[in-house]
C-alpha cells in the first residue's frame, strides 16, 4: 500500500458532527447508515485528506474531469475532489484490500480492488490535483461555480482541531 494512499472508512460520528458545519461534507445519513463509507485520503500540509470514492453510476460516463471530479477509468467510479475533507488518524479505519476480514459484499469488495490498484497508477496525478484544488481554494482563486460545489476546507480543519474537545465534554 502506498503510505499517503488508503481506502477507508471514516467514523459516521465524526462525518455527521463536521457535516453541523458545512452541507457538503457527505456522510451516511440514518437511511443509509449500513452503508460503508468510504474515500481516499492525501496529505495536504499537515493534516490528511479524505476525498470520497463513488461507486460507478451512469451520469460519470457522460461527466468530463475537471479541477474537483475525476473518473476512475474503465467506469470503475469517480472521486469527489470537491468534497474532500480533513481527517485525523482516530476517525478513519484501512480496510486491508488483501482480504476480506470486514466481510463485504464480494462485488463491492472486488470494486474496491480494482478501484484501488486502478488509482495507484495515477497516484502521483491524483496527489497534484487534490493539492491544486486545495491550493486555490484557499487563495480564493477557484471559479464561484467550483468554490460553491467545495467543503469549506478552513472551516473544517478548524473543526477538525476541535472534535476531540467536543466530544470529550459530551
Amino acid at each position: 500500500m502506498y503510505k499517503d494512499f488508503k481506502i477507508v472508512f471514516l467514523d459516521s460520528n465524526y462525518t455527521k458532527y463536521l457535516s453541523k458545519f458545512d452541507d457538503k461534507v457527505s456522510y451516511n445519513s440514518e437511511n443509509k447508515k449500513d452503508r460503508p463509507f468510504i474515500g481516499v485520503l492525501f496529505k495536504v500540509k499537515d493534516l490528511e485528506y479524505f476525498a470520497p470514492l463513488s461507486s460507478p453510476k451512469k451520469k460519470h460516463k457522460s461527466m468530463k474531469n475537471t479541477i474537483d471530479f475525476y473518473k476512475i477509468e474503465n467506469n470503475l467510479g469517480a472521486i469527489n475532489f470537491n468534497n474532500m475533507i480533513p481527517v485525523r488518524n482516530d476517525v478513519y479505519t484501512i480496510i486491508d484490500l488483501s482480504e476480506n476480514s470486514l466481510n463485504l459484499p464480494n462485488s463491492y469488495f472486488k470494486l474496491l480492488q480494482k478501484q484501488y490498484y486502478t488509482l495507484i497508477k495515477n497516484y502521483k496525478f491524483l496527489k497534484k490535483k487534490s493539492y491544486r484544488l486545495y491550493f486555490l481554494y484557499k487563495t480564493n482563486k477557484l471559479s464561484l461555480n467550483v468554490m460553491n460545489r467545495c467543503c469549506n476546507f478552513i472551516l473544517l480543519e478548524q473543526k477538525s482541531k476541535n472534535y476531540m474537545k467536543e466530544t470529550i465534554k459530551q
